[in-house]
């Protein structure tokens, strides 16, 4: 059977193409970039397509024979990209994917979002039942796509699954490396009290997440929120990934009232400069948004059960990246 991953470059999808691969699938992997990808083991059972999912004739050309779609593909974390790039990509991108996917009579597709797409969470924690409120261009335009495949799947009667994952980490993650480097040179510091909560996911949980979603009749025309068991603070999880590879626990604060102005000159600096910028409004958030979800649904209807908890999951993955060779101008 043929599974398509779109988005397959990037670290959610590399690890999905080998989960999947792991699992007799023979996997289409497709992204604009592949880079990543041709660092796999050689197999014919893995086929790299370098396309982009709103090229509708390389799309379907990809999608024949398909058995399930995982669609990971976004524009995402760049803030140099136009607006008008987020509403092609992550609303009208997946609509015309899902259209696609119909015309394939593909028997399985699943829309993974984002939980982005409820903005600031006020009452946590929040559930698939939680009024969606985003403020930034990422979150809306995910949010849109979600509605216009949810709609076209029930219109079409394609067999369509959303899921909502919270912060996934593990080996290949770049913000996880990212913060297990500040660790080891001592430069990370908190914004703010360091208490608010966030809810993560070990990418194996995600995989699992994915192949429930792919399967089970119950996931079909619903929507899910995934994580693991429980959120943490984000004192919780530095001195998990502190505990994990051995480096000083951090106790630096940026006070808040100093964060914000500074974040948001850095950005638009960047952005008139056309520069990607090393702090964003994205990353107050991490610092400042309080993730905590239930995962009740996933539970009851999918059985879904995660298996890392964060301290587990963090051992796990420096275990992992501490064991690949250093990458350059990142140490």
């Amino acid at each position: 059977m043929i599974a398509v991953i779109t988005g397959a470059n990037g670290f959610l999808g590399r690890h999905l193409v080998e989960d999947q691969l792991a699992r007799g699938m023979t996997v289409h992997a497709v992204d604009v970039h592949t880079d990543n990808l041709h660092t796999l083991d050689a197999r014919a059972e893995l086929k790299i397509f370098q396309a982009d999912i709103c090229d509708r004739e390389a799309m379907k050309r990809i999608l024949a024979g398909a058995e399930v779609v995982f669609h990971l593909a976004s524009a995402h974390l760049s803030v140099t990209l136009s607006e008008e790039a987020y509403w092609r990509i992550n609303r009208d991108g997946a609509l015309d994917l899902v259209r696609l996917c119909h015309e394939a009579k593909v028997a399985r597709f699943v829309h993974v979002s984002s939980v982005g797409v409820y903005g600031a969470i006020t009452d946590p924690p929040a559930d698939e039942t939680t009024p969606c409120h985003p403020d930034l261009i990422y979150e809306k335009s995910k949010l849109a796509g979600e509605e216009a495949v949810l709609d076209y799947a029930c219109r079409s009667g394609l067999p369509l699954t959303v899921i909502r994952p919270v912060w996934v980490y593990g080996p290949g993650c770049p913000r996880t490396e990212k913060l297990f480097r500040s660790l080891r040179k001592r430069t990370f510091f908190y914004i703010g009290s360091g208490n608010s909560l966030r809810h993560c996911l070990h990418v194996e949980d995600f995989n699992l997440a994915c192949r429930l979603c792919a399967s089970r009749p119950e996931a079909v025309g619903q929507v899910f929120v995934i994580g693991d068991a429980r959120p943490v603070s984000l004192r919780e999880l530095l001195g998990a990934m502190a505990q994990a590879s051995g480096f000083p626990e951090p106790w630096l604060h940026l006070p808040l009232v100093i964060a914000r102005p500074l974040f948001a000159t850095v950005e638009w600096l960047a952005k008139k400069f056309h520069r990607e910028p090393f702090v964003s409004s994205r990353t107050l958030k991490f610092f400042t948004n309080n993730t905590a979800f239930s995962i009740a649904k996933a539970r009851k209807l999918l059985d879904f059960e995660p298996r890392f908890d964060v301290a587990e999951g963090m051992r796990r993955t420096w275990a992992a990246i501490s064991q690949l060779p250093p990458r350059a101008g990142k140490n």
